[in-house]
């Protein structure tokens, strides 16, 4: 029998080790690795072109929504399915859009997940049935959570979407520029054409746009400077 290689990526690492438990009870999941944020996942996926990524949304550096785009656009063949407790509009819209073949909420049974992964490696989709349900919904309507349309944030390049998610968690330019390893600069230059093309002009705001667009969870604890 041929295994399906999984990475998982999540930033608990007990919740990565309890799906590693789980699917290692399966004969045709073989884990090739396991990552604690969106950046380590798409460089994790370079190196081992898994079949499939079990992801996050919510995670630090680089949010699962994004690492999913990057990781589509890297390696097409893998197929990502995201995993979240979280299941509000905007992230399962911007989840599909980004290109993941898949939505399960944290709710769902190992059986599930397990059906899940077989499904989207071999080309299907697999959403949970309340997931499924609001995608139905989502489809009369181009309005996310909000009323904030959703046509903003996807004009937004990887490297804003980077740059916007660091600056939503606290950090100031230097740090952002450390952590992509750009100049401050250029960190600048992107922070001026983030507030530009959102029509946002303060951290306070942008904070807030990146909450409700999805990019972090509103549970995650930031500092506005």
């Amino acid at each position: 029998m041929k295994q399906i290689t999984v990475l998982l990526a999540d930033d608990h690492t007990i919740v990565r080790q309890g799906f590693r438990k789980m699917l290692e009870l399966e004969n045709d999941f073989e884990i090739v690795g396991e990552a604690q944020d969106g950046r380590q996942a798409v460089a994790l996926v370079k190196e081992f072109h898994p079949a499939v990524v079990l992801m996050d949304i919510a995670m630090p550096l680089l949010n699962g929504l994004e690492a999913t785009r990057q990781i589509i656009k890297i390696v097409p063949a893998t197929k990502v399915l995201i995993l979240s407790a979280y299941s509000d509009d905007a992230y399962i819209k911007n989840a599909t859009e980004a290109g993941a073949a898949g939505f399960l909420i944290k709710q769902t049974s190992s059986k599930d997940v397990c059906r899940a992964i077989r499904e989207v490696q071999s080309g299907k989709t697999f959403f949970s049935a309340v997931i499924a349900k609001r995608l139905e919904r989502l489809k009369t309507s181009s309005i996310d959570r909000k009323g904030m349309t959703h046509q903003k944030l996807i004009k937004l390049t990887s490297r804003e979407m980077e740059v916007l998610q660091l600056i939503a968690e606290g950090k100031a330019n230097k740090e952002t520029a450390g952590e992509l390893g750009i100049g401050l600069k250029t960190v600048e230059k992107h922070r001026q054409h983030l507030m530009e093309k959102l029509d946002i002009h303060d951290t306070a705001g942008l904070t807030r746009y990146a909450i409700s667009a999805g990019i972090i969870e509103s549970s995650v604890q930031v500092t506005i400077v």
